[in-house]
């Protein structure tokens, strides 16, 4: 496993397990406990997925010290705000059953982020949470963030796979010294991913998936991932990615896949931004990371 090392000092694993979408209990639990089993140590989770007891159940029962691991989790825009945030902070890691987070990121980029954010840099100061960051923020929110915060997110979490590459995004992470790591890595499998010509014939020629691919070049350009499967034999194929390495001439073919526009997500858009708040009264989402 290939680590990277954050803005403030400390070691995250370059690749990671989702658990978007698992939100049965037992299936989750089962899931991490493979996912451990295979070799994972970075999990990622949220208040939204309805599974961080689930989660918190397999890292302690798997027998393996709290800090080989690196877990993760977020706060969402309901609990956004500073007082709010302190209490969804204390919530989630009483039902993960942990003393401290490794990572917590601020879920979206609405409601009073801000006020979030004052409070995360507040849990960050007390050690509670070895690192702080966001989710989904484009290069304009993270400047902004940069001319009014002592502390910057160490991490931005964001869609990144072939078909929305992030190259601008990149570039000013990059500049600010914040680490980006990609959801969705796959783009759940939407228009072709997993049978793509191109990733077909570069996986050919290293004798790997076009899965394995995927993930080697966001590797390779420096941006963590975290794939998710429930099946234990994904999972091996997943972590599989590190003996070998793409070439120039793969990720420039992989560059021309780039369509330049989110598939999931686009948070620039008015019409997202009312989806997203839609759900505040029900805030277990099902079709949206």
């Amino acid at each position: 496993m290939e680590h990277i090392t954050l803005s403030n000092g400390i070691n995250m694993p370059m690749l990671g397990f989702g658990v978007f979408q698992v939100d049965d209990s037992a299936v989750c639990e089962r899931v991490v406990g493979d996912a451990i089993e295979v070799g994972y140590r970075l999990f990622d989770t949220a208040m939204t997925y309805n599974n961080e007891e689930a989660v918190g159940r397999a890292v302690r029962n798997s027998g393996i010290g709290r800090k080989e691991f690196f877990i993760t989790t977020k706060v969402w825009i309901s609990d956004a705000g500073y007082d709010r945030t302190l209490q969804a902070f204390d919530l989630s890691l009483n039902k993960l059953g942990l003393d401290y987070l490794d990572l917590y990121l601020i879920h979206m980029p609405f409601g009073d982020y801000y006020g979030s954010w004052r409070a995360m840099e507040r849990l960050y100061k007390e050690r509670r949470i070895r690192a702080i960051g966001v989710c989904n923020f484009s290069p304009a929110r993270l400047m902004d963030m940069s001319y009014n915060f002592e502390i910057l997110p160490a991490v931005n979490q964001i869609e990144s796979h072939i078909h929305c590459q992030r190259k601008e995004e990149l570039a000013v992470m990059g500049e600010l010294g914040i680490q980006p790591q990609a959801w969705a890595p796959f783009a759940e499998g939407m228009k072709g991913t997993f049978t793509d010509p191109v990733l077909t014939d570069i996986a050919l020629k290293h004798n790997k998936t076009t899965a394995q691919v995927m993930l080697r070049w966001n590797i390779q350009r420096g941006v963590v991932v975290i794939p998710k499967s429930v099946h234990k034999e994904r999972m091996i194929e997943n972590f599989d990615v590190w003996d070998f390495s793409l070439d120039e001439e793969d990720m420039q073919r992989i560059a021309t896949l780039n369509k330049g526009i989110p598939t999931m997500l686009d948070t620039e858009k008015p019409s997202e931004v009312r989806r997203l708040y839609s759900y505040l009264d029900n805030p277990v989402l099902t079709s949206l990371k």
